[in-house]
């Protein structure tokens, strides 16, 4: 079904395949839940990779050809000393495969999983082992197996080593990535407690540019922040590596996915001991970061506060919203030459209640607030309504060829993006690269023409223009775009009182049509 592109073409050639190979796997859900099928799914799609990585390493091994000559290929430090994972004999995808039609399959798998974390204490308490529980199918099960292992990661023998595993990491990557995407569609609200959409993850990492330095997400779901900021390196000829990457996740089956999601392409990661919730317990205490990229929980109200927290420098956040709580959490965590980019609800850009505007007032007359993008609505799977992106600057006349000091751009995208699947939106790789592009000019960035606001897109604003405007972060008093209407009313409540009109509006309609029908059968219509 996926196999590896011709040594004419690269693996766009494969473009669609993910796609396939997912409605294949979806006809085996059978009732399962999405929710509880992404676990045995990953994990299989997990398992595949690294033992084809092995076994390509093995091969190379028992060749003994240049600097593997007289390896042992059955010496797990050989592989250790590659970055590649030592794949015991019971964890090896052949062995799975030869065990796909047995009864036994879920115990088969769930023994490999057991092995591969005895074996590398990276994987320790990361992978699924469930795969034998009752519900699980066993002949679907099997026939799940049969298809992942359709997936060919091996490059053709003319290409580069380099090439090689660059291929079989980006091929296998994204399909990993499309499955996160399908799954956090098909699940809905609970999906976003584990990805965002990547095109926004692409504003994000793409305005702060995190070419080398610590980044970190202290709520970083499955880790689509982290994935993006190495492909951002590599991208622009750096190595993985530059990036020292700290994470942390308070749900234990999200924090899992974060890890296997960035060992399947070779990135070190320091996401702590275990699952925590951040303001209960910050794992990375004395961390100050290059870079913080976050999307966190909006309007949070279930949230662990403590009044005299050394984080709440700018005033103490409201106990039933964790907006500002955050805010403040990132700007904590910064270097003196820090950027921090993240998602939050449209009220944080304007909301005075419980003294999130003193807050806000403080943070913007410190100097920190350098960039505002706001975005339009149904691009994230935990709600329709629309957000904005906070760009954070500790020292704004750091890293920039001209000084910014005291003066914020605000752009306003909420005009951008594309219906995908009738329900959610995307943005372009062209609308990504206008907003983008626009923050590198104001930054005055090399290579980019002299900044000019645009009416009605973007506007570089004075900290004492936001002043006159009660210290409101709105985009429309400044670009001359229309204002945008704060909506926090809880998708839930919302839904009850659109059910409730239709309703209403469904029985007028059939009133309507009984007087149409009465009129037309008295001028002699029989309808």
């Amino acid at each position: 079904m996926a196999k590896a592109a011709s040594k004419s073409n690269d693996s766009s050639a494969n473009i669609g395949f993910e796609a396939k190979l997912w409605l294949a796997a979806d006809k085996l859900r059978n009732n399962m839940d999405a929710a509880e099928y992404k676990h045995v799914v990953l994990g299989l799609i997990f398992i595949k990779y690294i033992s084809d990585a092995f076994e390509e390493m093995r091969a190379k091994l028992i060749a003994g050809k240049g600097e593997y000559k007289g390896s042992d290929p059955e010496d797990a430090d050989e592989y250790r000393a590659e970055n590649v994972f030592w794949v015991p004999k019971e964890a090896r995808w052949p062995h799975l495969m030869a065990s796909a039609k047995l009864p036994t399959i879920g115990k088969v798998v769930d023994d490999a999983m057991v092995a591969l974390e005895r074996d590398n204490p990276r994987l320790k308490g990361v992978l699924p082992k469930d795969y034998s529980r009752p519900a699980l199918d066993k002949h679907r099960l099997g026939e799940l197996i049969d298809l992942i292992g359709t997936i060919t990661l091996i490059a053709t023998a003319t290409e580069g080593e380099d090439a090689k595993s660059h291929r079989s990491v980006d091929l296998l990557g994204r399909v990993y990535e499309y499955f996160l995407t399908r799954f956090a569609s098909a699940e809905g609200k609970n999906g976003g407690q584990f990805y965002t959409p990547s095109s926004v993850v692409r504003v994000i990492v793409e305005m702060l540019a995190p070419y080398k330095g610590r980044v970190y997400d202290p709520a970083c779901g499955s880790g689509g922040m982290f994935v993006q900021s190495e492909k951002f390196v590599l991208e622009h000829g750096g190595r993985i590596g530059d990036l020292s990457i700290y994470g942390q996740e308070s749900n234990a089956t999200t924090r899992r996915l974060a890890v296997m999601n960035l060992a399947i392409r070779g990135i070190e990661a320091d996401f702590g001991p275990e699952q925590a919730d951040t303001f209960r317990r910050d794992l990375h205490k004395d961390l100050k970061a290059q870079f913080v990229i976050a999307n966190p929980p909006f309007n949070d109200s279930d949230w662990h506060r403590v009044d005299d927290d050394v984080r709440w420098q700018y005033g103490v956040p409201p106990k039933g919203n964790a907006n500002f709580a955050w805010v403040q959490h990132f700007i904590h965590h910064l270097a003196a030459d820090g950027y921090a980019g993240f998602v939050l609800a449209n009220g944080s850009m304007s909301s005075n209640q419980s003294g999130e505007g003193e807050i806000r007032k403080a943070i913007i007359e410190a100097d920190l607030v350098d960039c505002m993008v706001t975005l339009p609505g149904q691009l994230f799977y935990t709600t329709p309504i629309a957000v904005c992106i906070w760009f954070l600057a500790k020292n704004k006349s750091t890293g920039k060829t001209t000084d910014r000091r005291r003066q914020t751009l605000f752009i306003d995208a909420r005009g951008m993006g594309q219906i995908e699947d009738r329900k959610y939106r995307t943005l372009s790789d062209e609308e990504i690269t206008r907003i983008t592009h626009t923050y590198r000019s104001w930054c005055g960035k090399a290579g980019t023409e002299p900044y000019v606001d645009v009416p009605g897109f973007c506007a570089s604003v004075t900290t004492d223009d936001i002043a006159r405007h009660d210290y409101k972060l709105t985009p429309g008093p400044y670009i001359g775009a229309e204002e945008i209407e704060i909506d926090e009313v809880p998708f839930e409540e919302k839904m009850v009182a659109l059910c409730a009109d239709l309703t209403s509006q469904l029985k007028d309609c059939a009133k309507l049509d009984v007087k149409v029908r009465t009129v037309l059968k008295s001028i002699g219509y029989d309808v």
